[in-house]
């Protein structure tokens, strides 16, 4: 079973939207997919269309209940309108939970200890990160076998991915054996904007080893998707941000199954070879046509 965190250190840089858009394609290509919201605000929550407060057991509940089971934690598993798709929902009770643990033993690795007994029931689970150093998202990088760190193309949002580096560095030097596998992914890229070109070239720059070849475009979809309560590729799987999103999912795959082989499951293995091996369009027909258009033109 693999495990991602989307993690950023600055608010609105697409993290929410991030997991959504994955879990959706996740699910549409039969992969059993688990979502766990840790940000207390509970912005994957009500993105989904949940109300926390309705909910009879969410994360917090998983934290503080001792000892863990594989009882107690399916317990806290709330399944979504989606097939393949379940959640763990957040709550403001999240907020309490630095303090609430204090002084527990092992409390960075409780989520990877609940994680145990799920491997069987899932191919991936996807975890929305909050913005802060503290123990939820320690619990969720020391669980992940890759982080995705979602970094608005403008200079605000570099500087939160420099912090969030500082974290990865910060959780090496607490204990050696966390190697944490980051991939940096551009979002709200307007190639129309000098901001977007200069802040991506800053990326590619400084960032190279780490950063997805891709981008994930402005798209007015990805607004109407959460009002609606559903992921982008349920509301049109070929609009120009759910296929942006497609292809970082099919990186990223293709990426563990390079590096973690042991933990990715036949069906997500198969979904990589499968688009590996799915014939490409032929470009050359279409850049005839318009060769042929200009040279009317011309002439």
């Amino acid at each position: 079973m693999l495990v991602w965190s989307i993690a950023s250190q600055k608010g609105g840089v697409g993290k929410t939207t991030t997991v959504a858009s994955l879990a959706g394609w996740m699910q549409k290509e039969n992969l059993k997919v688990l979502i766990i919201d840790t940000d207390p605000h509970a912005s994957l929550t009500s993105y989904l269309g949940f109300d926390y407060s309705t909910i009879e057991k969410n994360l917090y509940d998983l934290y503080t209940q001792e000892p863990l089971t594989r009882e107690s934690v399916t317990s806290c598993i709330t399944h979504t309108n989606f097939p393949n798709l379940d959640m763990i929902v957040s709550s403001m009770t999240l907020a309490t939970v630095d303090r609430k643990l204090s002084g527990r033993s092992g409390v960075g690795r409780i989520l990877t200890n609940a994680l145990k007994y799920l491997e069987d029931d899932y191919d991936v689970v996807l975890i929305d990160c909050p913005p802060v150093l503290g123990a939820l998202m320690v619990n969720a990088l020391v669980a992940s076998t890759s982080v995705l760190v979602p970094t608005q193309t403008e200079f605000l949002s570099l500087k939160g991915l420099e912090g969030m580096v500082r974290t990865f560095n910060i959780m090496k030097k607490a204990d050696g054996a966390c190697n944490i596998n980051f991939t940096v992914i551009p979002t709200m890229y307007d190639k129309r904007t000098k901001a977007s070109r200069t802040s991506l070239e800053f990326l590619e720059s400084h960032y190279r080893d780490n950063l997805w070849f891709g981008q994930i475009p402005v798209d007015t979809l990805f607004r109407e998707s959460s009002q609606k309560g559903m992921p982008i590729t349920m509301l049109d799987e070929k609009c120009r941000g759910a296929l942006a999103y497609r292809e970082l999912l099919i990186s990223q795959l293709s990426k563990e199954l390079e590096q973690n082989p042991d933990r990715i499951s036949p069906t997500a293995a198969a979904l990589v070879s499968l688009t590996a091996d799915s014939p490409k369009p032929d470009q050359s027909k279409d850049l005839d046509i318009v060769a042929g258009e200009v040279d009317a033109m011309l002439n």
